[in-house]
């Protein structure tokens, strides 16, 4: 079986950034672009817990769909399994560099929220309670602080293998 490309990135030189990990074109002709929004280090920092990464997807997912420039492009937000980042697909052949500054709006919003998680009750949510909103928040302005407003070329593509 053919390894899949996501597999092949050399996780060992990984940093936390902002990546374009595929596109795809559907059936359509739409082309849809995958990011790797990779807040840790893979194996080498530790990862976020997954009550955190729940809470953040909340957050992110509603901020993201209601910003006025993007939310008619946000396909879908979620966790990564590795819990070291999340997933952002959106319609359209975008760059890392494009999404920058929302990324910066979207962890800016994570980071200052306060009040109740949006969806975070037992009829919207099938695990609710399963969340970390004062993790999400410190996680959310450490990657802001030390990613985001510092980022360089090197944290918008992909290392070489």
């Amino acid at each position: 079986m053919e390894k899949i490309a996501s597999f092949t990135v050399n996780h060992l030189t990984l940093k936390r950034g902002i990546y374009v990990s595929r596109r795809d074109v559907t059936p359509s002709g739409d082309v849809v672009t995958t990011f790797d929004i990779r807040m840790t280090e893979p194996n080498r920092q530790p990862v976020l817990s997954p009550e955190t990464l729940h809470a953040m997807e909340h957050l992110a997912a509603t901020f993201l769909r209601n910003d006025p420039e993007w939310c008619e492009r946000v396909v879908y937000w979620g966790p990564m399994g590795c819990c070291t980042g999340n997933y952002l697909l959106l319609q359209g052949n975008v760059g890392s560099s494009d999404i920058v500054e929302l990324m910066k709006r979207t962890f800016r919003f994570i980071a200052g929220f306060e009040g109740d998680v949006p969806g975070a009750s037992p009829r919207d949510c099938g695990n609710y309670s399963f969340m970390n909103l004062a993790d999400a928040k410190v996680q959310a302005l450490k990657y802001l602080e030390e990613v985001l407003e510092r980022i360089t070329p090197e944290q918008l593509v992909y290392p070489e293998n």
